[in-house]
C-alpha cells in the first residue's frame, strides 16, 4: 500500500453542501473505489483558502488511472461540478501533493 495526498479547490460557499453530498457518498462510488485499491480515504478543508486535502492509501497495482473512464465517476463529477473548481468535462482539478515529512 502506499499512501496520496492531493489537493483540490472548493467553491465559496459551498462547503455545507459538500459534506452533505460526501456525507450521502453513493454506495455504488464506494465500492468502484475499492475495487479500484483505494482504503482509507479521507478529505480535508482548509477553510482559508478553501483547499480540499485529499489523502488515501492505494494499493500498489491500484486502477485510479482508469477512473476516469468510468461511467459512475463521471457521474460523480458532474454531481459534485457546481461545488468545485473542475475541467471542461467536470472532472476535479486536482494535483498531487509530494510528501515532505513522514513520521511512523
Amino acid at each position: 500500500m502506499e499512501k496520496y495526498a492531493f489537493k483540490m479547490r472548493l467553491k465559496a460557499g459551498c462547503a455545507e453542501e459538500y459534506r452533505r453530498r460526501h456525507d450521502t457518498i453513493w454506495p455504488k462510488l464506494v465500492d468502484l473505489l475499492r475495487v479500484s485499491g483505494v482504503r482509507d480515504y479521507s478529505i480535508y478543508l482548509d477553510e482559508a483558502s478553501l483547499t480540499l486535502f485529499g489523502v488515501l492509501w492505494r494499493s500498489r497495482d491500484h486502477r485510479m488511472a482508469q477512473l476516469s473512464q468510468h461511467e459512475l465517476m463521471r457521474e460523480w463529477w458532474d454531481y459534485m461540478a457546481d461545488l468545485m473548481e473542475v475541467h471542461p468535462d467536470n472532472e476535479p482539478v486536482a494535483a498531487p501533493l509530494p510528501c515532505m515529512f513522514h513520521l511512523e
